[in-house]
């Protein structure tokens, strides 16, 4: 099966070679999203919260203009460049799914692009 790749008009431009998403059938896996705001092309300012909500505000944008919704959302893969941050990041997740939750992984790594203190990749699945 060939990569079927989709570019959102509303999401950042990518920093990079790579699809926003990628559909597999009726997955889509998202690219991971960090804070960047589409329209300026650069990371917002504000602590990892705020970061946390403007990457999901991206990662939104990715799967709306895909016809889906953070309800199809199955996985979610969270890097922070520190674990000290990590209940802001869970608190702003909180806000942005409701229960059933989706699976999740967090782990810390030693950098992200431009500086960035949170990326969240995601895998969704069109119902059906």
């Amino acid at each position: 099966m060939s990569r079927q790749s989709h570019l959102s008009p509303r999401g950042p431009a990518a920093i990079g070679p790579y699809s926003h998403a990628v559909w597999s059938g009726s997955e889509l896996f998202c690219s991971g999203q960090t804070p960047i705001d589409p329209t300026t092309g650069q990371l917002i300012a504000g602590d990892v919260g705020a970061q946390t909500h403007r990457v999901f505000d991206n990662l939104q944008a990715v799967l709306e203009d895909a016809g889906l919704s953070m309800d199809d959302v199955v996985k979610c893969n969270v890097y922070l460049t520190d674990m000290a941050d990590f209940a802001a990041m869970n608190a702003a997740y909180a806000e942005r799914f409701s229960a059933p939750y989706p699976a999740r992984t967090t782990v810390a790594v030693a950098g992200l692009p431009l500086g960035a203190r949170v990326e969240i990749e995601c895998l969704a699945r069109r119902a059906g």
